[in-house]
């Protein structure tokens, strides 16, 4: 069976059609920079081909996904064969060229594997190309020599008794490769363009058949994910076919690693109402893109860093744009400093330092940190060094460790007691994910300080009734004048009042305590014997069991409408009880937190 696809574009066959001709100049020039960033140092002894200075990062634009996609692995590719080709460069007797400084030696050998792929024929020039004079030179320079770096290249072969340039490749390399090939494709689902609903009925039509897991899968099926609810798995024979689906060209599927989608889900748990997101490297734009999917029901902005040319900047607004994202702003670079990624402990001081600039940040309130590797050097080493470097100070609240989202619903195998972490298997590349969160506020606060904090944030819109501030003010100068006499002994309760101002609590209050302290009995004449005394008692009636009020039974006939004002402290206390009580819920974490 095949899926049947009546919308695919020309536009899309043309771009996943170009191979074995060559590429345009900008993916030499991007794979080049790539390579020199992650090919293999040779010891001093044995060093024979320069690569020139590898000390900073070079500036990496795509054009576009694909464009990402073939540049690197066109540049993964020249390091599977780096040896070969070096020594077929030395055996031609084509390197070294005084013509060719060290700086280009990167792009010499990854045009020299596109060359040796191609059968060394001649490359296409695409139309409306844009020319780059480094790579015109290097592949006519190539070209010029084909026939002495073929026959060194048969030569290799024959010394080695190699049928095909494969034999080169280590054998853990090799196994590897197999393993990554056959590994599950993961697509995230863009609900800004449909619902999870809807691509199910999309794929149904097609003929996929919806399993339990990756251990059912038998051709044309797929499964949703065990740890993300919007990625959906498929086998990975079905690759090529599922990227030629106008789910995917509309940009309604979206290709990722899981691992990417594990990171976006930990940093969206961490938000409370109104968050914001600092994205410290930008990597591929589909992470911004999924990040913004997850929060769109929410008023959370999103802050991308790492902006370094104008036309980075356009690509990413474009690409963003196509697929729908609008809550996603981009920045320059927030973080200082790069160092060589060629050896373990150096790329793992560069996340160390970049993790503990991320700490630096005082109203930042959780950090998710998340990489590929397998190495405890780069994981939990680093975050261990980054919380005892103690660069938060001691006014602010230190991080802590926190379990992710996805350590619940995973087994022991798969996660630790803190760090989440997925080995590298048939199902899965691998991922390590750790989450930091700012210790909460241990102090106390007061119930009026909590109620003002969420009338602030309009969390009591309602519930509780606001006293206008000029009413407040009449009250007050009123009671100061007035003046409570024996026979005036019919005191008018202040009516409570917990809205968004304090300053609408306090006078209200003071009011309440002189009318209170002022008060005496009808019935015995004596006045209450505290400031502040939540019920009276009258000795002719102290003994009824039934609750009294200060207030005479002729008297409250005529005003039963009215409390007690000697209540006023526990009616203060009862509503603000079920104020706290009712709005507990809608709250933000960290005032729940408080409240509990």
């Amino acid at each position: 069976m095949k899926i049947s696809d009546e919308k695919r574009s020309v536009k899309r066959k043309t771009v996943t059609q170009i191979g074995k001709k060559g590429y345009p100049d900008s993916i030499y020039i991007n794979a080049a920079k790539i390579f020199q960033g992650i090919h293999t140092e040779k010891s001093t002894g044995r060093i024979l081909v320069q690569y020139g200075n590898n000390s900073e990062s070079p500036m990496v634009a795509f054009k576009d996904e694909h464009s990402r996609r073939v540049s690197y692995e066109l540049a993964f590719n020249a390091l599977k064969y780096q040896s070969l080709l070096e020594e077929v460069l030395l055996d031609s007797k084509v390197y070294p060229c005084n013509s060719i400084p060290d700086e280009l030696t990167s792009l010499l050998v990854v045009m020299l594997y596109d060359l040796q792929d191609r059968k060394f024929q001649k490359r296409k020039i695409f139309d409306e190309e844009e020319l780059v004079a480094e790579v015109q030179e290097i592949g006519h320079y190539l070209y010029r020599y084909k026939t002495k770096l073929a026959a060194a290249l048969a030569r290799c072969r024959i010394k080695y008794d190699a049928l095909s340039i494969e034999y080169f490749v280590p054998e853990t390399l090799s196994k590897q490769e197999q393993r990554t090939s056959t590994l599950p494709v993961c697509f995230w689902i863009n609900t800004y363009k449909i619902s999870l609903e809807d691509v199910i009925r999309d794929l149904e039509m097609k003929g996929f058949t919806k399993v339990e897991s990756v251990s059912d899968f038998d051709h044309y099926t797929y499964a949703v994910d065990q740890h993300c609810h919007d990625v959906l798995v498929f086998p990975s024979s079905l690759r090529e076919e599922l990227l030629n689906l106008d789910l995917f060209a509309d940009c309604k599927l979206l290709l990722q690693d899981k691992s990417r989608s594990l990171a976006v889900h930990s940093a969206q748990a961490l938000l409370s109402e109104g968050g914001d997101i600092i994205m410290a490297h930008i990597g591929s734009h589909l992470t911004i893109a999924h990040m913004s999917v997850l929060t769109n029901d929410s008023s959370s902005r999103i802050f991308v860093c790492g902006v370094k040319s104008s036309a980075k900047e356009e690509e990413l607004r474009n690409s963003l744009s196509h697929m729908g994202c609008k809550n996603a702003g981009l920045l320059q670079d927030l973080l200082q400093g790069f160092v060589s990624e060629d050896k373990l402990s150096i790329l793992a001081e560069r996340q160390l330092n970049e993790l503990i600039h991320a700490l630096k940040f005082k109203k930042v309130q959780g950090i998710v940190y998340c990489t590929c590797s397998v190495y405890p050097e780069e994981n939990e080493l680093v975050v261990k060094k980054a919380l005892e470097s103690g660069v938060e100070g001691d006014k602010v609240r230190p991080y802590r460790l926190i379990p992710s989202v996805f350590n619940t619903c995973s087994d022991s195998e798969s996660s630790t007691e803190i760090f989440f972490k997925l080995e590298p298997s048939e199902i899965s590349s691998g991922c390590f994910l750790a989450v930091l969160e700012r210790e909460k506020d241990t102090k106390k606060v007061s119930a009026k300080d909590i109620l003002a904090s969420a009338a602030a944030q309009a969390l009591l819109d309602g519930i509780v009734e606001e006293k206008p501030k000029e009413e407040v003010k009449k009250q007050k100068v009123k009671q100061r004048k007035r003046k409570v006499t024996v026979s005036d002994s019919k005191p008018k309760a202040a009516k409570l009042h917990t809205g968004a101002k304090v300053k609408a609590e306090v006078p209200v209050s003071k009011a309440a305590s002189k009318i209170q302290e002022k008060h005496v009995c009808p019935v015995c004449s004596k006045k209450p014997t505290s400031k502040i005394q939540e019920k009276h008692v009258c000795p002719t009636k102290a003994a009824s069991n039934t609750p009294q009020k200060t207030v005479h039974r002729k008297k409250e006939a005529s005003n039963i409408q009215q409390k007690n004002v000697h209540q006023t402290k526990a009616a203060s206390n009862t509503s603000t009880s079920k104020a706290v009580s009712n709005n507990n819920k809608r709250m933000c974490p960290e005032q729940t937190a408080v409240l509990s």
